[in-house]
């Protein structure tokens, strides 16, 4: 384990994706994190959050496993305040605390910014909320997803909405909140003040939209759902099933790599084709020109297209499950096994995906 944070002291008030995945950032990194769970609701609400196939009588779940890992688990009464001084104590000395209560339960526990920095002047207090510390409505990802434009662009026309199926908007803050947190480390190093964080799941979502918003601010042209197609380059996007029945996509994004494709495809011609001659073009003319590709690519076989795409340098896919995903790759060293105290075995990838070493 990674223990380049190992005098970091964690406590965790937070439930659901966002702030447990941030919980469990540092905790790969080597802090210790305390999680703080309200034994009134029976710890957080994913424990219970079970696919069919899940024990229904374990204190667990998959998807509580995703983001808890090599955490201390503690259950507290808030009513109880004997139970409530056990979280003042280890605040007392903590580095961080990370929230996701609704605008107003933190006051109600007792565990809002004001209280805690009484107890720890030095303390980053790093809060989530839905959407904004004035607004106590309740968010779950699939709302903010259908709120904040996600769902309107995926899909298609023929399909209609459709929700990204992770929580993306939760991810999207966590890293928000990664960041911050960080900043403020930084910060308290140098001056040894403690901060205030305050991250929504709704700015996190708008500030996640990049290009997309730019297409309407800049041109008013509204995003609209394009299935997996890119807006502003063609051929990106377009799904074509090969001789053996393998679906792949191509995501070429310049003139250079489009000129490969058509020699692979045995499509020279293309290249001098006014109608896609440029990406401007190409987008103009995708039907026309999925069409083309798909004519060539329908009778070919999925491995040798692969290779020719690969060695030629052009972008492209063979589209896998998650299976397959795990299946066909080397992937141990991006999952974290751990076994609790009923010997119940859990599995996860981690949070960190990057590798940090000395000069």
């Amino acid at each position: 384990m990674n223990t380049f944070f190992k005098d970091l002291k964690v406590v965790e008030l937070a439930n659901v994706l966002a702030g447990p995945a941030v919980g469990m950032f540092f905790s790969e990194l080597g802090a210790k994190v305390i999680k703080v769970e309200n034994k009134s609701t029976n710890g957080d609400v994913t424990r219970s959050w079970k696919l069919e196939s899940e024990n229904i009588d374990s204190n667990t779940s998959t998807y509580f496993a995703s983001v808890n890992w090599n955490k201390k688990h503690l259950f507290v009464d808030f009513k109880n305040e004997q139970e409530k001084q056990v979280v003042y104590d280890l605040i007392q000395d903590a580095d961080i605390v990370i929230s996701n209560y609704k605008p107003g339960d933190d006051i109600k526990h007792g565990m809002d910014y004001e209280t805690l920095k009484k107890i720890n002047g030095k303390l980053i207090y790093a809060e989530l909320t839905g959407f904004g510390n004035n607004n106590a409505r309740i968010a779950y990802d699939l709302v903010l997803q259908a709120e904040t434009g996600f769902m309107f662009m995926n899909g298609t026309k023929e399909s209609g909405p459709i929700k990204i199926p992770l929580a993306v908007i939760d991810i999207f803050a966590a890293h928000q909140l990664k960041e911050a947190i960080l900043i403020a480390l930084i910060k308290k190093i140098k001056t040894g003040l403690g901060s205030r964080i305050t991250v929504s799941l709704f700015d996190s979502a708008i500030t996640s939209l990049a290009n997309q918003a730019s297409n309407w601010l800049m041109t008013n042209q509204n995003p609209q759902s394009l299935g997996s197609l890119h807006p502003n380059i063609a051929p990106y996007g377009e799904i074509f099933t090969t001789k053996d029945e393998r679906k792949i996509v191509l995501a070429v994004g310049n003139n250079k790599q489009f000129e490969q494709l058509c020699l692979i495809l045995e499509l020279k011609m293309l290249n001098t084709n006014k109608l896609f001659s440029s990406n401007p073009e190409r987008v103009k003319h995708r039907t026309e020109l999925f069409e083309i590709l798909n004519s060539k690519i329908k009778n070919l076989d999925s491995v040798v297209l692969m290779e020719k795409f690969i060695k030629k340098n052009v972008p492209a896919g063979v589209i896998k499950s998650v299976k397959e995903v795990f299946e066909t790759n080397d992937l141990n060293a991006l999952i974290l096994e751990e076994t609790d105290a009923l010997n119940q075995l859990s599995k996860r990838v981690k949070t960190v995906a990057f590798k940090l070493s000395d000069f």
